[in-house]
């Protein structure tokens, strides 16, 4: 087996992080959503007294 070098350069690089920067700030967006994370959470303490 020969050791070879994956080397890319600097614009497929960038090109292949904003990609996966893309997909993570979806995701944090669809799991932290501020009016779903809201309905959720508990009521805060001293409501209601």
């Amino acid at each position: 087996m020969k050791n070879q070098d994956k080397k890319i350069d600097r614009k497929k690089a960038l090109k292949k992080m904003g990609k996966y920067a893309g997909l993570t700030a979806l995701g944090t967006f669809m799991l932290l959503n501020p009016k779903k994370a809201q309905a959720q959470s508990p009521p805060a303490p001293g409501d209601g007294w």
